[in-house]
């Protein structure tokens, strides 16, 4: 592949996020070109694929044996992912892989194990990273401008669930909270979780909690440089998508997140009015070209993306501690209690 030459990234699942990554790939994601989609689903890789100019594949061996596929986008199902990423990479693929990349620590070891010796990248969607303000909070933290951190904090509301029953058990750790988890392990640079503390239950769709879907979650991380960190979700915020963070030290505070991203403001009779992103991809868009933008800048130049698959261990490290936490009712320590843990287990 010539260094002018575009990444060919094949996709693998045609589903909501898949979606909008596809497009992304096709219009907005530079040196990248969208070559394949595949999804099993009848049509459904046809339909994505086609009026972006690409090719669609029922089966994922055939779109990995295309020679135009030079790299593979996962966004399948979450319960795929660690095998996704070890065909992938056996294909001598670069894998990017939708969060989380393994429901255990012993599968995401195996995608990492399996991507190193393919000598292939391998780079996880905490986009979050590529957002201009949460990249800034960064550099400010580098830089010292808020000294000693103290008290760190990370928030998700979303404006809701298209359907409760379908959603996985554990969802709330596992799929939302891990991009929190990320947050505060990248704003609090070189510490290492010492203690985790998660409280969580169905206070939106009660009736869903004997199926083990818990909607909304408090979490407590200690960290070994003594900071201490929490983190926030709930699926039903009706004023739209909120993400927030927060990073107080000796020095200073930073304020991340929470304005409007839209530049119309009305004043009427009522007030003063904004709108709030209802979604991920409105509120993340730019962010999420960033990362694949990323993602085919390392393959391309044969080097370690900027989040790795270390870095999907350490935050799916501490979503795995919530659950044992949960279960025990107390604290407990992610060095020991995350290896005890299997997301697919309710």
């Amino acid at each position: 592949m010539s260094a002018v030459q575009p990444v060919g990234v094949g996709l693998i699942g045609a589903g909501r996020i898949g979606s909008s990554h596809a497009h992304l790939l096709a219009t907005r994601v530079p040196g990248a070109r969208l070559a394949a989609v595949a999804d099993p689903r009848p049509g459904a890789a046809d339909a994505l694929a086609s009026p972006l100019g690409a090719t669609g594949y029922a089966e994922v061996a055939d779109l990995l044996a295309d020679p135009g596929v030079d790299a593979v986008v996962v966004t399948a199902t979450t319960e795929a992912h660690a095998d996704l990423v070890e065909q992938a990479a056996r294909a001598g693929k670069g894998v990017f892989c939708e969060k989380p990349a393994g429901l255990s620590l012993a599968e995401v070891d195996r995608g990492i194990a399996a991507t190193a010796a393919a000598g292939v990248a391998f780079q996880v969607g905490f986009n979050r990273r590529f957002a201009p303000e949460f990249a800034a909070a960064r550099a400010a933290v580098e830089d010292g401008r808020v000294g000693t951190p103290y008290l760190l904090r990370s928030l998700t509301r979303d404006p809701g669930l298209p359907d409760y029953g379908r959603v996985p058990a554990w969802a709330v750790f596992l799929l939302t909270l891990i991009h929190d988890f990320d947050t505060l392990l990248w704003l609090n640079p070189g510490a290492e979780p010492v203690s985790v503390y998660a409280v969580a239950d169905a206070l939106v769709a009660p009736e869903f909690k004997d199926a083990g879907l818990l909607d909304t979650a408090v979490v407590t991380v200690r960290f070994d440089n003594g900071a201490l960190a929490t983190a926030e979700a709930n699926f039903s915020a009706s004023y739209g998508y909120d993400v927030r963070g927060e990073v107080f030290g000796s020095a200073g505070r930073l304020e991340i997140g929470g304005q409007p991203r839209h530049a119309l403001a009305v004043s009427d009779a009522g007030g003063r009015h904004t709108d709030t992103p209802r979604g991920d991809v409105e509120l993340f868009g730019d962010a999420y070209a960033g990362e694949l933008a990323e993602f085919a800048a390392a393959v391309r130049e044969g080097r370690e993306p900027a989040v790795t698959g270390h870095d999907a261990r350490r935050a799916l490290s501490i979503a795995l501690s919530c659950i044992a936490s949960v279960r025990s009712g107390g604290p407990v320590d992610p060095r020991v209690a995350a290896a005890t843990v299997d997301g697919r287990v309710r």
